[in-house]
């Protein structure tokens, strides 16, 4: 039964982000709202909330989904571990939009970029490196950036031209996704085409600010990550997105897929087919990177 458990928080959660210490460090956590648009033919845009935590020696950004659903997360875990009875828990949490961590390394702002894989029965990290010099054209020009007074500035990243309001009031060098190098922390920024705008949308302290959730942490995931240069990084997720449980199928049976699941309709096998569904139409909803030169073939982005 473990190891079923495992198959399935691979499903639901490999997406997700880990560490092997918590850490009890207080965090600032700066929430940002992500308008974006999906499909590069179609006008509809889509929103998800996102989250910047800084701590001393470095900093944290991931979509919130997740953590924002960890409560009732622990709430139905503990109860099929009270009962023994596996419940399907897809039908009753939300599945976040972007799946990649990006820890950014203090002072340097080293980069690194975090996706998660299946690895048999386990969850894989694996990663690539960068140091990114944004070259940033300071303008006069300043507005209010909801409570904060911000300062225009502009760069080119990753083939768009982009838009940044900073304000000085908040003293973090940083902002959401890859951004950082401003005297202040990014408030807002958006690329000329708005397929990608990013708002502050609040911030609080975190006391004793944990990098693993209740989820990350049950589903037996490690911050070990394997670096890579970012072609293989690319080819490596790109082959998981196309057979999420290639690494998974050999190691199960017909007997074992045509086992029924305690409390759920179906077989193992039934639920194996819907879980990678999941996982491709979550791959393929995204037809429009943040990044549009990516050093690989296939530029779909999750």
């Amino acid at each position: 039964m473990k190891q079923l458990f495992s198959i399935f928080f691979i499903a639901l959660f490999a997406i997700a982000n880990a560490q092997d210490k918590d850490s009890k460090e207080t965090a600032n956590r700066f929430f940002y709202e992500l308008t974006f648009k999906p499909k590069n033919d179609s006008a509809k845009l889509e929103k998800v909330m996102s989250v910047l935590d800084i701590v001393k020696d470095r900093s944290v950004y991931r979509d919130y989904t997740v953590i924002g659903q960890d409560s009732i997360i622990k709430v139905q875990i503990e109860a099929m571990q009270k009962s023994g009875v596996f419940k399907d828990m897809s039908k009753s949490i939300r599945m976040p939009k972007f799946s990649e961590k990006i820890v950014k390394i203090y002072p340097d702002m080293k980069v690194q970029y975090i996706e998660r894989i299946a690895s048999g029965f386990s969850p894989m990290g694996i990663a690539y490196n960068e140091t990114i010099k944004f070259d940033w054209k300071i303008s006069n020009e300043k507005e209010k950036i909801g409570a904060y007074n911000a300062q225009k500035a502009t760069a080119e990243f990753g083939g768009r031209k982009w838009t940044a309001w900073f304000s000085t009031e908040l003293p973090f060098q940083d902002g959401p996704y890859k951004f950082s190098g401003l005297p202040g922390l990014i408030v807002k920024i958006e690329d000329d085409g708005k397929n990608y705008s990013w708002v502050l949308q609040g911030n609080k302290k975190v006391p004793n600010w944990e990098e693993l959730s209740y989820a990350e942490k049950i589903s037996n995931m490690s911050l070990k990550v394997t670096e890579m240069p970012r072609e293989k990084f690319e080819k490596t997720f790109n082959d998981f997105k196309k057979d999420p449980f290639a690494s998974v199928r050999p190691m199960m049976n017909q007997e074992m897929m045509s086992k029924s699941i305690p409390g759920m309709d179906g077989t193992i096998g039934d639920m194996m087919k819907k879980q990678e569904k999941m996982y491709k139409d979550f791959f393929n909803s995204n037809d429009n990177p943040i990044e549009l030169n990516q050093p690989s073939s296939d530029k779909k982005k999750k």
